[in-house]
């Protein structure tokens, strides 16, 4: 919820977070993708046009590059028995596979580059999205460059 609302998400509690969250849920469209192991849910990534995000314009270091209406991997979950396991790479490519359908014009993410900061992150990490086809378009704080990813070349 914080790219949703911004500061408000630390004001509030966590129930009150919990059902902001299941409100957008239930209003749909869905805000994101779960990878399962099995029937166990493993991993989470907020997909969803960037135009929803919009505590994301209020940070200098994430200010959008252009007018392009794209959409946006702003955050990740993996549950910790499954890191390092290729979760988040099989939700990049679902999520490419998704914004495209939607006809996205772009989907964007803000990860971390693990080579100018050893800090944990919920992003992602730059070598993912790089392996993943994506090209940083604009670094305005150099640990978290923005990248993106052009549709147009995507198969469905």
């Amino acid at each position: 919820m914080y790219w949703r609302i911004g500061n408000g998400y630390r004001r509030c509690s966590a129930e009150d977070n919990r059902a902001a969250f299941r409100a957008v849920v239930e209003r749909g469209p869905s805000p994101g993708l779960l990878a399962f192991d099995g029937t166990m849910p493993v991993g989470w990534c907020q997909l969803t046009p960037r135009a929803d995000l919009v505590a994301m314009d209020r940070q200098w270091r994430l200010k959008r590059v252009d007018d392009l209406p794209v959409w946006s991997i702003s955050c990740f979950y993996v549950r910790k028995s499954h890191r390092k396991r290729g979760v988040t790479r099989s939700l990049i490519r679902a999520a490419l596979a998704v914004a495209k359908r939607a006809k996205a014009p772009a989907l964007e993410a803000y990860p971390l580059d693990r080579t100018l900061s050893p800090s944990a992150t919920s992003t992602g990490v730059v070598t993912t999205f790089e392996r993943a086809g994506f090209r940083t378009v604009a670094t305005h704080f150099a640990p978290r460059p923005i990248m993106r990813h052009d549709l147009k070349n995507v198969r469905s």
